[in-house]
């Protein structure tokens, strides 16, 4: 399947803007009889369906590095008395795409088609047997291990696969969040068939799926379709338990050497979940700090003022445990540290300080006046969908999103990343950095 590594949709959603105001989508939400978890927005505008189903099949769920990877890899390359071949033609045939995407919680199948009954039938079919009715043939799954493999092999040359992969490790330790998710070159090696086929049997659960469904369809229709895509997923009892991230790590710089032209610096710690109470105002603040281009603070004092960076940049991104917070640049090798005690100045400052008053008044104005677009199509509103069921967000999260930014204080993001941000104690990780 091909797949798109999902950094997931870290803000929101609509907006008003200019006092004008943008009336959010309806979300209908029902159990279906498979047991899963039903999110639907009925909109006839375009004669278009979009459909995702996720589980809870992660990279976080590996017993072997890379088995959660390369299962949603397979699901696609043959199902249900279907080849590969014949999946991708029939799918080609009708203009309908089929997709997916995978990250450390969670593992998603998605489908775009016309939703005239004949198109919209075939790609559900196609769709229903991927899902529920995967071959995991032995041969492909060689294939497909070669594949990844060689891929692995290339990604230890590259800087930046480097970097992340160090990075992972230093801020989680032992902690699943630190396995990479498309595996490393020894674990995908010892993955079996039945390996693949196991995994599948425990994660894609009737009872554990979320079914997203945006599009030209009815309410009796989307009930359909929910019930034909999970209708005969497996059933598992097995629990699946998540070990709780160590928030407060011990710091470390780790220093390696490589070729590139440039240094790749990555900064970071645990920073929040998806349902952290300080959500919004983490999300507000970092937007000031590093998160919204050429108006943040880092871009500012790195680039603006002393060029020592084309792009800086800090993110948060929440999952089910906290996630990473992660302050990455490039840079010249010979400038490598005075861009990152300057990064950390920065990023000191702010936490002890907080924003100003006109830096909180930007963000809001820039975040609420972009928001339409973060909507404006069906495609982009599946995949919030898609979040909101899989995390348990309410579901007046859309409705709610725009008034919980302007609410946001400069007091209280202070205060969030004083809990929440510890310069004293985050791993640094520096690929083709001159050694010390």
């Amino acid at each position: 399947m091909s797949v798109k590594l999902s950094r997931f949709l870290g803000t929101a959603l609509l907006c008003f803007a200019t006092g004008a105001a943008f009336a959010t989508p309806a979300i209908q939400h029902w159990q279906s009889a498979s047991g899963a978890k039903v999110l639907f927005v009925e909109d006839h505008d375009i004669p278009m369906l979009d459909v995702a189903v996720s589980v809870p099949a992660g990279s976080r769920y590996d017993s072997k590095s890379g088995l959660a990877s390369m299962t949603h890899e397979m699901l696609d390359l043959g199902a249900g008395g279907m080849d590969e071949n014949a999946i991708a033609g029939g799918m080609a045939d009708i203009g309908a795409e089929l997709d997916g995407n995978i990250d450390q919680d969670m593992a998603s199948v998605t489908l775009r088609t016309l939703s005239q009954e004949k198109e919209r039938d075939k790609a559900l079919d196609i769709m229903s047997r991927v899902l529920q009715h995967p071959t995991f043939s032995d041969e492909i799954l060689s294939r497909e291990k070669a594949r990844v493999i060689a891929a692995l092999k290339e990604d230890e040359t590259k800087p930046e696969s480097i970097a992340s992969r160090a990075f992972y490790k230093a801020v989680f330790g032992k902690h699943p969040y630190a396995l990479p998710i498309s595996g490393d070159v020894a674990g995908v090696g010892a993955i079996s068939d039945q390996d693949v086929k196991d995994f599948y049997r425990t994660h894609y659960n009737a009872a554990r799926a979320v079914v997203a469904i945006m599009g030209d369809v009815t309410q009796k229709e989307a009930h359909e379709i929910a019930d034909r895509l999970t209708g005969e997923l497996p059933v598992s009892n097995e629990p699946l338990p998540m070990p709780a991230v160590d928030m407060q790590i011990k710091p470390v710089e780790e220093r390696i050497p490589h070729p590139a032209t440039q240094s790749h610096i990555l900064i970071g710690a645990p920073g929040m979940s998806r349902t952290d109470p300080d959500y919004f105002t983490l999300y507000v603040g970092n937007y000031i700090l590093g998160g919204g281009g050429f108006v943040s603070r880092l871009m500012n004092e790195v680039r603006e003022k002393r060029g020592l960076a084309y792009s800086v940049y800090s993110y948060f991104f929440p999952l089910g445990q906290p996630g990473p917070f992660q302050i990455g640049l490039q840079t010249k090798k010979d400038q490598a540290d005075e861009a990152l005690a300057l990064v950390r100045r920065t990023l000191d400052k702010f936490v002890a300080e907080g924003p100003t008053e006109d830096e909180l008044k930007a963000a809001k104005q820039n975040i609420i006046g972009g928001f339409p677009l973060r909507i404006d199509s069906n495609r982009k509103i599946l995949g919030y969908l898609s979040v909101i069921g899989f995390y348990d967000l309410p579901l007046s999260y859309l409705d709610d999103f725009t008034k919980r930014v302007n609410s946001v204080t400069v007091g209280e993001i202070k205060d969030a990343f004083a809990r929440h941000i510890h310069p004293d104690a985050m791993a640094t990780v520096i690929v083709g950095a001159p050694a010390k």
